[in-house]
């Protein structure tokens, strides 16, 4: 069951109302890096997961995820606060209100449809899909999605905080920042503490592949790296020269039934171009 506190994991001080502020805020609300998104990510991986310690861990750091939610919407409701009342009291001109919900970003929008709340949208004004969750179901891939996760969503509070000079918001997402590094950190110990953790899955792959380096993109810019040259890589240069790696002919086939033959032959002949005659417009039947 969840419980409800009603002190912030953290504590929101916004300095004065900016709606444009707010507007870009709205990315880590309702976007694909956003605390929204990492919640249900973490929320339904601990519902099917089967060992113990990931499923407490995934838990706590979903419950975690709901916080900063409130955090970030709060930070977008206080920066909010004060075009809300103007709009809902018509305190200000209407050339003066226009141009206060109009200064960038989709502030008109948050204070016209959503009255100064934070939207489940991003920045752009899109609406948050469950599409965002990439989950699949093998917590060494979904391990590793959720490190990459946190690592995008810690960049995003980084220009987040480049982009404003409110000294309270900046100190309360250096704190949601922070905790996305101390995530990723869990998430990594757990996907190295499987042992069996690289590949994914069950089946190893096909031998003579899974240390090849195709070089496919030749020419000036040509580099070489520890992803594609030493002792674990079998390099190969001569693309052209060696496929089709399988030795084979390089070209797709399948069985037909006599039944399914004759007819695709049928088809064919009736849609066969004519490159001997000359070409004219379609004609009735």
């Amino acid at each position: 069951m969840f419980m409800h506190n009603k002190k912030l994991q953290y504590t929101v001080r916004v300095s004065e109302a900016n709606p444009v502020l707010a507007s870009l805020m709205l990315e880590q609300f309702g976007g694909p890096q956003g605390e929204l998104a990492a919640a249900m990510r973490y929320f339904t991986q601990a519902l099917a997961e089967e060992d113990p310690g990931r499923k407490d861990m995934l838990l706590d750091i979903a419950t975690e995820e709901l916080s900063h939610l409130e955090i970030i919407g709060s930070i977008v409701a206080m920066l909010n606060r004060g075009v809300k009342g103007e709009l809902a009291e018509a305190s200000l001109s209407e050339a003066d209100l226009y141009r206060s919900l109009t200064q960038g970003g989709d502030s008109h929008t948050q204070a016209l449809l959503y009255g100064g709340g934070p939207a489940l949208t991003n920045s752009s004004g899109a609406p948050w899909t469950a599409a965002y969750i990439d989950t699949i179901g093998d917590p060494a891939c979904d391990l590793r999605s959720n490190i990459a996760a946190e690592s995008r969503a810690k960049i995003i509070y980084e220009r987040l905080i480049n982009v404003t000079e409110d000294p309270g918001v900046k100190d309360t997402l250096s704190f949601l920042m922070t905790r996305e590094i101390a995530h990723q950190k869990s998430f990594e110990k757990a996907l190295y503490s499987i042992e069996q953790n690289f590949p994914p899955g069950k089946l190893a792959g096909k031998r003579q592949f899974a240390d090849l380096y195709v070089n496919a993109s030749q020419g000036n810019g040509d580099s070489d790296g520890p992803w594609n040259s030493g002792g674990e890589w079998k390099r190969l240069d001569d693309v052209v020269g060696q496929i089709p790696l399988d030795g084979g002919a390089g070209s797709a086939t399948v069985k037909l039934t006599e039944e399914e033959a004759r007819d695709l032959s049928t088809f064919m002949q009736r849609l066969e171009s004519r490159v001997d005659e000359q070409a004219t417009p379609a004609k009735r039947h």
